[in-house]
């Protein structure tokens, strides 16, 4: 059974090894989304209709302006566009997210496709641009029910729910970056085409806009044969909403719609998502409606504003690389509102930077906390919002966003106008202050303040104190004293005997060690316990099991671990469950949660894996230890960061040696907890 990252247990502290280890990391976590096929394929999918999107929207200015030909409408041409795009998302998001949760997912992305790839080859034949804004209207419809669907679908996708993070991370890329790319190098190639052909004379602009419209609609076109033909597991749910539509409960429209609504306001963690959300965007719509008199405050123009956005958008992209790390060291629940926060924080030192080269070191700030704070929320409602309300969740925050992004955007030209350049005296001296820089202020304030609500609301580990978490997160450790290390393998005869040998490498570098409960005592308690209660069921078994290892948390390991000791535990979670997945009839998912109730989601900090590929476990077939093999090298790499696999054919006294060799460098930068002589 492969476990879910918890965000609160740390990586493994080690050093400048698992800073080269790093990129690796990475690497090897996209690598695992990567090689679920559906998934793959979904990105390519989400490649196509996100290359739509950005060629429409340099496709429909180009063919906006070229039918109007004043000067007035045609310098309106792409506020037109990009408003047009806009109003559906207030509009149809939360129908949207209704559709997603009551229909098939496939059906409703492959409708929508079908309807935009129509629209757009509409606007190409009809050449009305009245009837372009409303086709445009129509498609930015379509794509708020398409969206809901989409993103909703993606977490059944994937084989774990610690998945979710890096499969956001890649439709991210996907969507702000390789897509917009590809989307506006596209349009620059059939613009050019002209040129490369040496066309001149006739309505040439006018014919490639259209051909540009054209290729637009194909594009969705494709999307929707490929959604339709290769991705049947859209069509998919999870076991919980699957029973549902099969009894037959199935509320009306607008029951769901409500019900997704109360769903929001009485979950806590849904209620703190949403008001961090309306405080990260109300500042981003801030800043981006004052930038360009904000760039002129520094004292630049164009290439000011122009660096100004480089660096948010460079912050963006570092902070959603690094978000995965910092969500190792410090709560998902906890990682969002504080990067809000921090988000308002450095938005303020925006709105006082005196001169350019502080503007854009704190605008990047503020970018990678948004980085961060949206990969997060994203995250939290893909593995922790249920498979029924996700879309409806979903649609919400994408509505939130439009309606927030456009009254802020909105309003804050406004407030501009209205406070207009002001001049103060400082030490009798006169200073002319900028109005982009209260309003900015008034943008981080609300930021802050929802900020912080968001926390209160999603905090479950209010016992624990933020500052020494957030400190701890920051030095790259974890909040609690000691360290938890599984030696994990296949059979229970190796895993024994390098447990102990381990344990006494490192009471020898001075560390107070304890060796945790002996699964053979486990193992008489869980036979004791079926035997004397007549269990027989697979799941009452599982049960049992569970609550043995949860009594072994509870009484030994979290103790010793608040202690400061280092915990030493032979086939802590890995190993059982990986036999008993390979056994038992139960699913995957169903034994995941089972374990992370069981031991509170606790999570070892270093995951010793013994691999010894030719050993067969005693009494159990070839084929059983294979698939245990199998499950326990697939945990292994799809979690690196966790993982050290050491080789476990040979000696013992050489195993071991390997054992210690692995693990000791790790524990060089730990105070030593006892003095040698008390060892």
């Amino acid at each position: 059974m492969t476990e879910i990252q918890d965000a609160d247990t740390p990586a493994t502290e080690a050093g400048q090894a698992g800073q080269a280890q790093s990129s690796v990391s990475t690497v090897h976590r996209l690598r695992s989304v990567l090689a679920i096929r559906p998934f793959r394929r979904l990105w390519l999918v989400t490649y196509l209709c996100s290359v739509g999107d950005w060629l429409s929207l340099l496709a429909l200015t180009g063919l906006v302006s070229e039918m109007m030909k004043s000067y007035q409408w045609q310098s309106f041409a792409l506020s037109l566009v990009v408003l047009t795009q806009l109003l559906p998302g207030i509009l149809f998001a939360p129908i949207g997210g209704v559709l997603a949760d009551k229909f098939d997912r496939r059906k409703v992305m492959v409708v929508c496709d079908v309807l935009r790839g129509s629209l757009f080859i509409s606007i190409a034949l009809i050449g009305s641009p009245i009837w372009l804004f409303v086709a445009n209207f129509l498609v930015g419809c379509c794509a708020m029910l398409w969206i809901p669907a989409k993103e909703s679908a993606v977490p059944n996708l994937l084989r774990r729910p610690d998945q979710v993070e890096s499969a956001n991370q890649l439709g991210l890329v996907m969507t702000y970056g390789i897509s917009t790319i590809s989307g506006f190098g596209l349009y620059s190639l059939i613009a050019g085409i002209p040129a490369y052909l040496n066309l001149q004379g006739g309505n040439l602009e006018f014919n490639i806009a259209t051909i540009a419209v054209v290729i637009n609609g194909l594009l969705y076109f494709t999307s929707a044969i490929l959604v339709a033909t290769r991705l049947p597991e859209l069509s998919g749910r999870v076991s919980s909403a699957r029973k549902k539509e099969e009894d037959g409960d199935k509320p009306g429209f607008v029951a769901m719609f409500r019900e997704g609504l109360k769903f929001a306001a009485a979950t806590p963690l849904v209620r703190g998502l949403v008001i961090g959300m309306i405080g990260a965007f109300a500042a981003a719509g801030v800043v981006i409606a004052t930038a360009k008199l904000y760039a002129q405050s520094l004292l630049g123009g164009a290439s000011t504003f122009g660096l100004l956005f480089v660096a948010v958008f460079f912050g963006l992209a570092v902070g959603m690389a690094t978000a995965p790390r910092l969500a190792q060291r410090l709560a998902y629940n906890r990682l969002f509102g504080v990067t809000i926060v921090f988000a308002g924080i450095s938005l303020v030192l925006v709105a006082l930077a005196p001169h350019l080269w502080i503007a854009l070191l704190t605008v990047a700030l503020v970018g990678a906390c948004a980085g961060v704070a949206f990969l997060t929320g994203l995250t939290i409602v893909g593995s922790q919002v249920e498979d029924a309300m996700r879309g409806r969740t979903v649609a919400l925050i994408q509505s939130l966003l439009k309606i927030v992004l456009f009254g802020a955007s909105a309003g804050a030209p406004l407030l501009v106008a209205l406070l207009q350049k002001r001049q103060v005296s400082v030490f009798g001296h006169p200073m002319e202050v900028d109005a982009t820089r209260p309003v900015m202020l008034g943008g981080a304030a609300i930021a802050i303040v929802l900020g912080l609500v968001a926390y209160r609301q999603m905090d479950d580990r209010r016992e624990e104190p933020v500052l020494s978490s957030l400190f701890a997160a920051i030095r790259g450790r974890r909040h609690t004293k000691g360290m938890l290390i599984a030696v994990e393998g296949d059979t229970r005869e190796d895993t024994s005997v390098q447990a102990r040998r381990l344990a006494a490498a490192l009471r020898a570098e001075g560390l107070d060690v304890l060796l945790a409960a002996d699964p053979e005592h486990d193992e008489r308690r869980l036979r004791t316990m079926l035997s004397s209660a007549d269990l027989a069921g697979v799941r009452a078994q599982a049960l049992v099991a569970a609550a043995v290892r949860a009594d072994v948390v509870e009484r030994q390991v979290r103790p010793a671990l608040d202690n400061g000791s280092v915990v030493v535990m032979e086939r802590y979670v890995d190993s059982p469950l990986a036999h008993f997945t390979a056994t038992s009839s139960l699913e995957h998912q169903e034994l995941e949660g089972l374990v992370d109730w069981a031991t509170g989601r606790l999570r070892p900090d270093l995951t010793i894996l013994l691999d010894r590929p030719g050993a067969d476990a005693k009494g159990i077939g070839p084929e059983h230890h294979w698939r245990v093999q199998r499950l326990l090298s697939e945990m292994a790499a799809a979690d690196p960061d966790r993982y050290v696999v050491v080789e476990a054919e040979g000696d013992v006294d050489d195993v071991a040696e390997r054992v210690r060799s692995a693990v000791v460098p790790l524990m060089a930068g730990r105070k030593r907890a006892v003095p040698q002589a008390a060892v």
